[in-house]
């Protein structure tokens, strides 16, 4: 492609739905802007490629080439990217093979790489293999008067890691298959927390966080792992904070939510979306009362929400611009009014909100 994709391009391909190549970036553009009390900046997100060998050498097709162009589309955005976040599973089934050929994929992109892990990167080994290649399970760094922490959300106990399965690669298929009573609910864990605590006492309340992991750090529906069991641990050590934004990969679909002082936004797969399930309406009773509700996948469309989104943090709040292939662009935006995130693009007069499926 010879189009250059600048950064205003980009923003205004999420507010204005433009057609051509750029209604089909499988990636997240993150802007960054305080209104003169830091520097703006912007970063990439990339999640869920799910690279899985099939026959030998070959790949998946759809999902390998979600990632490649994924990773062709960053690179296009001028100015160039601060860094690019890579939010987890970049394996399906944690192999060498699979981890070697997705990190092959990402190391073509120019701007410095940082990455979550995810649970299909961590269950056949315990993220040996992507500790190799990607350094620390957890990890905290400071950009531009931001403070980043990346955690390690998709372990679970001891008990059920190493006692339960005859081999690793049961262990991994059991935690692969998405509603499967034998996984285990994901955590972030007490080790992980305390380390998390002793991060963040350094940091001033003043000072936005942004926090990177694979499951959402909230708890959404159980029998699909969407479910985090010390969400509400974790969510404590980041109530005293003015400005806390939380944007996770894992659920292949659009959801964003507010919990106190803390904004959830999720981000697209390259692979593949997620539909609702039908079982939402049946827990119902497990689910945070949520303050906009979520808008399913389309079922229909191979690549309904599946896509790039755009998230704007102004003084520490996100906008999230959805682009979707198959689907009308979406905003998403906190509303200081309301102390709540609200679906920007259907409040414009004469836009009619699509159908949507409550929990």
């Amino acid at each position: 492609m010879s189009r250059l994709i600048t950064r205003r391009s980009v923003m205004a391909a999420g507010a204005a739905g433009v057609a051509g190549s750029l209604t089909t970036l499988p990636i997240s553009m993150v802007r960054l802007a305080f209104a003169g009390e830091r520097e703006d900046f912007a970063f990439t997100y990339i999640s869920d490629a799910h690279i899985q060998q099939i026959k030998g050498a070959s790949f998946v097709r759809n999902w390998d080439m979600g990632l490649k162009r994924a990773v062709a589309e960053a690179n296009l955005i001028k100015p160039e990217s601060d860094f690019v976040m890579f939010g987890g599973d970049l394996a399906q089934l944690g192999k060498r093979e699979e981890l070697d050929h997705g990190a092959e994929i990402l190391s073509q992109l120019k701007p410095k790489l940082r990455c979550v892990m995810g649970e299909h990167d961590y269950y056949l080994d315990l993220g040996e293999y992507w500790s190799k290649l990607y350094g620390d399970h957890w990890y905290s760094f400071d950009h531009k008067g931001v403070h980043f922490v990346v955690l390690n959300s998709i372990i679970v106990n001891d008990d059920w890691t190493h006692r339960r399965w005859p081999t690793a690669e049961q262990r991994m298929l059991e935690m692969a298959d998405l509603d499967n009573p034998n996984g285990s609910p994901f955590m972030v864990g007490e080790k992980q927390r305390a380390w998390l605590k002793e991060d963040l006492s350094k940091i001033s309340h003043d000072t936005p966080i942004v926090v990177f992991s694979h499951s959402p750090l909230q708890k959404i529906y159980k029998g699909w792992n969407f479910w985090t069991d010390d969400a509400e641990e974790v969510q404590a050590l980041l109530q005293p904070f003015r400005s806390v934004n939380v944007i996770y990969g894992h659920v292949h679909q659009i959801q964003y939510n507010q919990i106190g002082n803390i904004s959830f936004n999720s981000v697209m797969a390259t692979a593949w979306p997620w539909p609702y399930p039908q079982s939402y309406a049946q827990a119902e009773s497990q689910l945070p009362v949520l303050t906009v509700p979520m808008n399913r996948g389309d079922p229909f469309f191979e690549r309904d929400a599946t896509g790039w989104q755009l998230v704007d943090l102004h003084s520490g709040r996100v906008t999230a611009h959805y682009q979707l292939w198959d689907n009308e662009p979406r905003t998403v935006g906190f509303d200081p009014a309301k102390g709540a995130p609200v679906d920007l693009a259907y409040q414009e007069p004469g836009r009619r909100r699509p159908p949507q499926t409550h929990y």
